[in-house]
């Protein structure tokens, strides 16, 4: 049995990997996939390839094509989801702003450096054509840190993904002022290169597997259901989450890399582009 450790955030989209490793999938191929949830997000994901402390990382397309760059030594094995990040852009329900326009210059909460929540503050200022040197952050760690400091005012707006935090919005602690889409594919897998090398074809038939159920995962029967119950979702959204949700079996493409890399270092997230070589391995 060969012992593969994986981590990744614990949200819906994620689910396949959790079916997989319930029924069996993995452990009837010899591998004992240990799969750890990781709330912080892909900050603490990318500091978890670089310390071994994961082999495998289901983590944000723009956050670990940065930290790769950064020397984080790890390589993109494929898309896991095609479709954009749809970030929610949340302020406290009793917030005095109204607009995103009324967010230029305020403070933003995020989960650590170089998460996505920091990443995509930058790709919405650039969208409204903001300074970028005036964005202002408050570390929260976590989605119940981001309650806390934009009730007690410590921040003035959180971005997360939009149907994950719909409950808080549900329930009026938060308020979405609007949506702000990633330009590019969610979700890419991830691994470090010392576990691509020593175990090539136990990562392929991971990868192998977990298609198998991306491919299908809309047909099971009774998913919405499944996916609302364990995530603490209303069918509906689930529903309407799902029709917007798209899994990719593919690798990332060069172009589409350099879309990724152009936009982070327009805004200055990247101060130079990797090679493709050096961010990508197809297996």
């Amino acid at each position: 049995m060969k012992t593969i450790k994986i981590a990744g955030v614990p949200e819906h989209f994620n689910l396949p990997w959790q079916l997989c490793i319930e029924n069996g999938e993995f452990e009837v191929e010899g591998i004992d996939l240990q799969w750890t949830n990781i709330p912080e997000g892909t900050g603490k994901l990318c500091q978890m390839l670089r310390d071994g402390e994961t082999d495998i990382a289901v983590i944000l397309t723009e956050g670990i094509v940065k930290d790769i760059i950064a020397g984080n030594p790890s390589k993109i094995v494929q898309v896991y989801v095609q479709s954009p990040l749809i970030w929610g852009i949340h302020v406290a329900a009793n917030s005095k702003f109204q607009t995103l326009s009324d967010l230029e210059n305020t403070k933003a909460a995020i989960s650590r450096k170089g998460s996505g929540s920091e990443l995509m503050a930058y790709v919405n200022a650039g969208n409204q054509n903001w300074n970028t040197q005036n964005l202002q952050f408050e570390i929260v760690n976590t989605i119940d840190g981001a309650v806390e400091a934009l009730t007690n005012g410590t921040a003035d707006y959180f971005m997360w993904e939009r149907f994950m935090t719909k409950p808080l919005v549900d329930k009026g602690i938060f308020r979405r002022i609007t949506d702000c889409p990633t330009p590019w594919p969610s979700f890419v897998i991830a691994v470090r290169d010392e576990a691509l090398e020593k175990h090539t074809g136990t990562i392929k038939r991971i990868l192998e597997i977990i298609n198998n159920t991306t491919i299908e995962f809309k047909d099971i029967p009774s998913i919405d259901r499944t996916l609302a119950s364990r995530y603490q979702q209303k069918p509906e959204d689930i529903r309407e989450w799902l029709s917007l949700t798209k899994w990719s079996q593919k690798n990332l493409s060069e172009e589409m890399l350099n879309k990724v890399q152009n936009q982070l270092l327009e805004l200055s997230i990247i101060d130079k582009k990797g090679t493709f070589a050096q961010i990508v391995k197809s297996l």
